[in-house]
């Protein structure tokens, strides 16, 4: 158990991480106009996220969940190849990446990198990765809970984030939601 909240920290340490690139990332944004979409759920999504780190680690210890190795080894690999695909994003979106949906009007939409492959890759690390953390240690209630409120809120953002490039690329106009708005 104490290597699993090792990792988790670990991962929690790597989400530290991309909090402050995103805050470098949305002053550059800023500086050239960006404008802030769905700032209505990303609380949710953060109190989401926070609930996952927390709750593997928990789950293990009170229900006394053991490594079992034919699926914690493989669920290993996903984490890792999750971890591999986010950061692939990052790079490729550079100071345009972030954790909340921030748009510079008049940039086209980013083409190359796993975004050549995928509409939306980071939010697919985050699925695989949100099942697969909790699964390494038999974590499987908080895996379960995890993946559907997280298609319930991926809903909400991908579409957020689709009318919001849709806006800035100079299709359907799609108004910034305000801090109170659902989406």
């Amino acid at each position: 158990m104490f290597w699993y909240a090792g990792l988790v920290l670990a991962v929690g340490a790597e989400r530290v991480a991309e909090l402050a690139v995103a805050r470098r990332n949305a002053r550059w944004s800023a500086a050239r106009g960006g404008i802030e979409y769905g700032r209505g759920h990303y609380p949710a999504m953060v109190a989401l996220h926070a609930a996952l780190l927390a709750g593997a680690p928990v789950e293990v210890w009170a229900a006394g969940r053991s490594f079992e190795p034919a699926l914690g080894w493989p669920m290993l690999a996903v984490v890792l190849g999750a971890q591999a695909l986010r950061w692939w994003c990052v790079t490729t979106l550079g100071p345009r990446w972030n954790t909340r949906v921030i748009v510079v009007p008049g940039l086209p939409p980013v083409a190359r990198g796993p975004y050549r492959l995928l509409r939306h890759p980071n939010y697919a690390a985050v699925a695989a990765e949100g099942a697969a953390l909790p699964l390494m240690h038999g974590a499987w209630a908080t895996a379960a809970a995890f993946t559907v409120l997280n298609a319930a809120l991926l809903a909400v953002r991908v579409r957020c984030e689709d009318a919001a490039l849709a806006s800035a690329a100079g299709a359907a106009p799609a108004p910034p939601v305000s801090p109170a708005g659902a989406a």
